[in-house]
């Protein structure tokens, strides 16, 4: 199950945008709904890889520090 998603999230730093569940791509001169479900399965695909990667950065950052390995190496 996914999360909710806000009414209007840009993917990345890209031109596509998620509006209340549908992928738009945003220029200067206004919007354009993405018609192909090709190219929607992709974007939806690489919205899922970044939350998950954003979630396993989170993660990584919310744990304790712990010495490194090399830190460690020679001590005793």
């Amino acid at each position: 199950m996914s999360a909710p998603t806000p009414p209007s999230a840009r993917l990345a730093q890209s031109p596509a945008v998620l509006r209340e569940g549908r992928w738009w791509l945003v220029g200067e001169a206004g919007a354009v709904p993405v018609a192909d479900l090709s190219f929607t399965t992709v974007l939806n695909g690489f919205a899922e890889a970044v939350a998950a990667s954003d979630r396993a950065v989170a993660d990584l950052r919310a744990r304790p520090s712990e010495p490194s390995a090399s830190s460690t190496q020679g001590r005793r």
